[in-house]
C-alpha cells in the first residue's frame, strides 16, 4: 500500500447495503456518535485533541463495541493525514513496520501519517518496541485499540508517548437512541423497511446489549429480518426476544441484568448470608454468564471483604477459579458454589481495603515526598558520603526485632492506615500491632 494512494482504507466492493447494519451505521462525526461524554462532551480532553488537530499518539482502552475504532476514523476524517488501518489479529508487525518506514520517507516531505492498529495487545512486549522511534520521531501518530489493561499489555515506554482513553460501555438510554436512529435512517439503516418498534422490545435489546452498540444493532438487524419475514410492522418485546434467544430472558429491565445480579450476589455474601449467596451465583450460571468473569468476582470479594480476618479465603477462591477452569461447566460450578459459601459464612473485614483506599488518597493529595535517607541504600561512596543509610537500625539486632524508626515521611509521620478489626484472624493482627507499639516505645 503506498501512503499517497489514499487517505482512508479501501472498503472493498460491497455496497453498503449489503453490510451489517452495525458497520453501516457506523458514526462518521463526532456529532453522530453516541456515548463517551466524559471525552467527548463539550471542553473535554478528546474533543478538544480532535477538533484541534493533536498529532499526540493515542490508546482507546475499553470494552468491545463502544467506538475505539469508529473514534480512529473520526479522527483520520478531521485531519490532513494519510490513515492506514491494521489489525494485530491478522497483520505481522513485519508488515507494519515496512508502512512505518515509508511514513518517515513520507514525512520528509511534509505528510503525516495515522496508523491505527486495533488489538495492539496482540503484539508482545518486544514487538511493540518497533513503534517506538517512529512515534518518538514524529514519523507517525500511533492509535491504538485494545480491550485488556494497558498497564499490563503495552510497553511501557510506548504507553509514555501516548495518551490513554479510557472509553466505558455505552448506558442504555445511548442505546436505545443509537436502535431507533437506525431503524429510521433511510440512507443507511432500516428505514427503508418503516418498521416500528415498542418500548419493551427497545429496552430488551439494549439490555441484552449490556452497552455493545454493535451487538444491539445485530440484534436489531435479525429482529428486522424476521419482522418482514412475517409481514410485520412492529418489532414486538416477543419478536425481540426470538432474535435474542433465551438470553434475553434472563437480562431483561425486569431486575435480571448482568449488573444487578453481580451486585447482589456479591451484597449477599458481604451480608453473611449463604444461601442467597448461592441463589444469586445459580441465577448468574443459569444465565449463560461467563463463569470466569464470576471466579473474579469472587476473588475480589475475598480480598475486599474477608480480607485479613480469614485470609486463607483469598487461596479458597483462586482454587476455585482453577477448578472452574479446568472441569468447564457443571462440575466446575460447584468449586464456586463452595468458594461463595465460605465468603459468605467466614468472618467479615474490609480493613485493608479502607487502608489502601486512605493510602492511594494521600498519594493523590500530599507531596511525593523523597524516602528518608535512614531507608536508603548506600553501594557507592558518594552515597555514604550523602548520609544515604546512615542511623538505620537493622530490626534483627533489636530487642523484639522492632526498631525504633520512622519508616514514613516526614509528612506523614505517625500516619496510621491499617486498623484491624476484632473479627476473626485479625483479632491477633491487632494484639500484634499493640504488641510492636509497646516494642517501639521501649525502644525509643
Amino acid at each position: 500500500m503506498s501512503l499517497f494512494d489514499t487517505t482512508m482504507p479501501e472498503t472493498g466492493s460491497r455496497t453498503p447495503q449489503a453490510a451489517p447494519l452495525a458497520e453501516r451505521m457506523r458514526p462518521r462525526t463526532l456529532e453522530e456518535f453516541f456515548g463517551q461524554e466524559h471525552l467527548l462532551g463539550a471542553g473535554k480532553p478528546l474533543r478538544l485533541q480532535i477538533e484541534n488537530d493533536d498529532a499526540a499518539s493515542l490508546i482507546f482502552w475499553g470494552p468491545p463495541g463502544v467506538g475505539k475504532t469508529t473514534l480512529a476514523k473520526i479522527i483520520a476524517n478531521a485531519t490532513s493525514a494519510s490513515f492506514i488501518e491494521f489489525s494485530a489479529v491478522l497483520s505481522g508487525i513485519k508488515e507494519i513496520k515496512q508502512v512505518m518506514v515509508e511514513a518517515e520517507k513520507a514525512a520528509k516531505f511534509g505528510s503525516r501519517t495515522i496508523l491505527f492498529i486495533d488489538e495492539i495487545h496482540r503484539f508482545n512486549k518486544a514487538q511493540q518496541d518497533a513503534f517506538l522511534p517512529y512515534v518518538e520521531r514524529g514519523a507517525i501518530r500511533l492509535i491504538g485499540a485494545t480491550t485488556e489493561n494497558p498497564s499490563f499489555e503495552i510497553n511501557a515506554a510506548l504507553l509514555s508517548r501516548c495518551r490513554v482513553y479510557t472509553l466505558r460501555a455505552l448506558e442504555q438510554s445511548d442505546i436505545i437512541a443509537l436502535l431507533q436512529r437506525a431503524l429510521t435512517d433511510s440512507e443507511r439503516g432500516l428505514g427503508a423497511l418503516n418498521l416500528g418498534i415498542d418500548d419493551l422490545a427497545l429496552e430488551a435489546i439494549a439490555s441484552y446489549s449490556s452497552g455493545d452498540a454493535r451487538n444491539a444493532l445485530n440484534a436489531l438487524e435479525v429482529a428486522a429480518k424476521l419482522a418482514t419475514a412475517r409481514g410485520d410492522k412492529v418489532i414486538t418485546r416477543e419478536l425481540a426476544s426470538e432474535a435474542l434467544q433465551q438470553r434475553v430472558l434472563l437480562y431483561d429491565k425486569k431486575g435480571e441484568q448482568h449488573y444487578d445480579l453481580i451486585s447482589a450476589l456479591h451484597k449477599s455474601v458481604r451480608n453473611s448470608d449463604a444461601d442467597a449467596s448461592l441463589y444469586w451465583l445459580g441465577r448468574m450460571l443459569a444465565a449463560g454468564e461467563d463463569p470466569m468473569y464470576v471466579a473474579r468476582r469472587v476473588v475480589r470479594m475475598a480480598v475486599e471483604d474477608i480480607g485479613l480476618a480469614a485470609p486463607e479465603a483469598l487461596n479458597l477462591c483462586l482454587s476455585a477459579r482453577d477448578a472452574m477452569h479446568f472441569l468447564g461447566a457443571p462440575e466446575g460450578d460447584l468449586a464456586l458454589a463452595q468458594a461463595v459459601v465460605y465468603l459468605a459464612l467466614a468472618p467479615k473485614s474490609n480493613a485493608v481495603y479502607t487502608a489502601y483506599g486512605e493510602v492511594l488518597a494521600d498519594i493523590e493529595a500530599k507531596p511525593a515526598e523523597p524516602v528518608p535517607l535512614h531507608l536508603r541504600n548506600a553501594p557507592t561512596r558518594l552515597m555514604k558520603e550523602l548520609d544515604y543509610g546512615k542511623d538505620y537500625q537493622y530490626a534483627h539486632d533489636v530487642e523484639g526485632k522492632v526498631a525504633a524508626m520512622e519508616c514514613l515521611p516526614d509528612g506523614l509521620k505517625d500516619r496510621r492506615y491499617y486498623q484491624p478489626t476484632n473479627e476473626g484472624r485479625e483479632k491477633l493482627l491487632a494484639q500484634r500491632m499493640e504488641e510492636i507499639a509497646r516494642l517501639r516505645t521501649k525502644q525509643d
